[in-house]
Parts: C-alpha cells; sequence; structure tokens
C-alpha cells in the first residue's frame, strides 16, 4: 500500500471503517440485551427480536441501496448510509417503548444492509486487481475490529452510563462522512459509466446468464453467516446467563476472540492470494469446526 495514491489508502480507510463502525453499532445491541429488557419489562426472546428484524432488514437495504449507488455514484450514497445508520443509532437511546425500539432497529436495518455493497464498490473499484485479496481481508477484519470496539465501550462505559448512553456514542461514526466527503474521490468506473450513460444496469438478465453463481453465492454468504451471527451475537448474553460472568469478563472474552478474528482475516486475506480463494476458505471453516467446543461447552474463563 506504499506504493498507493492518497486516494487508494484514503478510500480504502473509508470504506472498511463504514463495514466496522455499521458492525459496531449493531454489536452494541448484544451487550445489553438483558439490560433492555429489565427497562422495558420485557423478556431477553422479546428484545432479542430487535437482532432477528435487523438482520431481515438487511437484504432490502442492500437492493434499494445499492440501485441507489448505481443512480447517483458510491460516494455520496455512502456518506447518507453512514450518517443513517449514526442517527438511528441514537434514536434508538430515546425510544420510549420496545414497539418503537424495535421499529428504529428495522430501519437500522436497512441502513445496515446499504453499507457493505456500496463501501466494497467503492473499495474494489478503486484498489488495483492484485490487492484484492488483501483488501477482502481488511473488509473481513473490519466487522469483528466493529466488535471490538463495541466490546470496549460496553467494559468501559457501561456501568457508570447505562445501555441508553451507549448507543448515543455510536452516533461518532457519523464523523467519517466528513473524511469521505473531503478526502474521498467518487469511484472512477462509476464515473466513466456516467460519462458513457451507463448509469443503470439491467441486473436480472446478469442473473439469468449466471444464475448458478448467483445461487452459489447466497448458500455459501448463508453458510459463512452461520459462523458469525449463528453464535456470536448471542454470546455475550451466553456468557453472562449461562456462566453468570460479570460485564467485565464478558467484555475481556469479546475483546479477545475479536482480535483473534481480525487476525484471522487479515492471515486469509493474505493466505488467498498465496494458493487461492476456495482452498483458503475450506483452511478457515475446518479450522472453526474444530473449535466449536471449546465455544460452547468450556466450563471456566480461560479455556
Amino acid at each position: 500500500m506504499k506504493k498507493w495514491s492518497a486516494n487508494r489508502r484514503n478510500t480504502v480507510f473509508a470504506a472498511v471503517s463504514s463495514w466496522g463502525l455499521d458492525a459496531f453499532d449493531f454489536f452494541l445491541l448484544i451487550f445489553v440485551i438483558d439490560n433492555i429488557a429489565d427497562s422495558f419489562h420485557a423478556s431477553n426472546a422479546d428484545v432479542s427480536i430487535a437482532i432477528f428484524l435487523t438482520l431481515a432488514m438487511r437484504p432490502i437495504g442492500a437492493v434499494f441501496i445499492g440501485k441507489m449507488a448505481e443512480k447517483y455514484g458510491r460516494k455520496p450514497v455512502l456518506m447518507a448510509n453512514v450518517a443513517t445508520f449514526s442517527i438511528l443509532s441514537a434514536l434508538s437511546a430515546f425510544a420510549p417503548t420496545l414497539s418503537i425500539f424495535i421499529l428504529i432497529r428495522c430501519i437500522y436495518g436497512v441502513a445496515m444492509g446499504g453499507i457493505w455493497g456500496v463501501a466494497s464498490s467503492l473499495a474494489f473499484e478503486t484498489i488495483p486487481s492484485h490487492a484484492k485479496g488483501f483488501v477482502s481481508g481488511l473488509f473481513q477484519a473490519g466487522y469483528p475490529l466493529g466488535y471490538l470496539t463495541a466490546s470496549v465501550i460496553y467494559a468501559l462505559f457501561f456501568n457508570s452510563l447505562g445501555w441508553q448512553y451507549l448507543f448515543i456514542i455510536g452516533t461518532f461514526p457519523i464523523l467519517l462522512v466528513v473524511f469521505i466527503y473531503f478526502f474521498v474521490e467518487e469511484s472512477s468506473t462509476w464515473l466513466k459509466n456516467k460519462s458513457a450513460q451507463k448509469t443503470t444496469i439491467a441486473i436480472m438478465p446478469i442473473i439469468r446468464s449466471n444464475w448458478n453463481i448467483c445461487i452459489y453465492a447466497i448458500i455459501l454468504m448463508a453458510c459463512f453467516n452461520f459462523f458469525s451471527h449463528g453464535t456470536g451475537d448471542v454470546y455475550p448474553l451466553f456468557l453472562k446467563e449461562q456462566h453468570h460472568f460479570s460485564p467485565f469478563y464478558v467484555s475481556a472474552i469479546a475483546i479477545a476472540y475479536n482480535i483473534s478474528s481480525i487476525m484471522g482475516g487479515l492471515f486469509f486475506g493474505y493466505l488467498s492470494e498465496k494458493i487461492g480463494r476456495p482452498q483458503s476458505i475450506i483452511i478457515a471453516c475446518v479450522g472453526a469446526i474444530l473449535f466449536v467446543p471449546l465455544w460452547a461447552f468450556s466450563s471456566g474463563l480461560w479455556s
């Protein structure tokens, strides 16, 4: 990256940060499910509906915001997207009822769904092709970096401030909008398409001609998400409820596995450049499966 232009470095930073800060806002919720339940006199299961609906709304956001990025450009849509999920984080803190809280998180899910597609498009249309494996690893590391940030914020501020103020802290990603505005250029690929009057692309013909790859990619990503959302979204609650760990220990464990996850994203992104994408995926998945017993059935803090 030393030989990259300033815009390439800024674009990758902005794109990865957008994804990471989006995850930061999302994962704040999972640390305080039980506290929100107490505030609204509801059960943990009732509050967990907010997680389900947030994730369920992401495909809608991915399609809608993706189409906006094709029409208006990657940069302005990314800026609007970051501003939206930041504001919705603050609104979550002021929800007067659980129903309104869940509604806000639904809308947040739409905003969350748009980040990956727009941010990755902006980045991958800017960087050189030989760097795609490494940058994909950075993107993968961005998500646990957001989770890690949420873990640290929870450890530092929850006991003194309470869950509402955590969501107010979750508005600070809006500062990234200023950085994108001044230091990131629009995708040259999108500008070329615009100048050639190709601002919209017919999606269905592309899907029909590549239906097998599309189905494979959807199934593959669904399986990948079982690794993350299938366990990580309620793991802090699992540690508190089943193991009766204090907020400090829950944060410490979350910080540890997110640091490891960041290292894994960078390592396997680099490895994919050396041995190929499928081989790297297989090694990572097999490695994760081997450690499931420790993840699920450990009885002590260190294990």
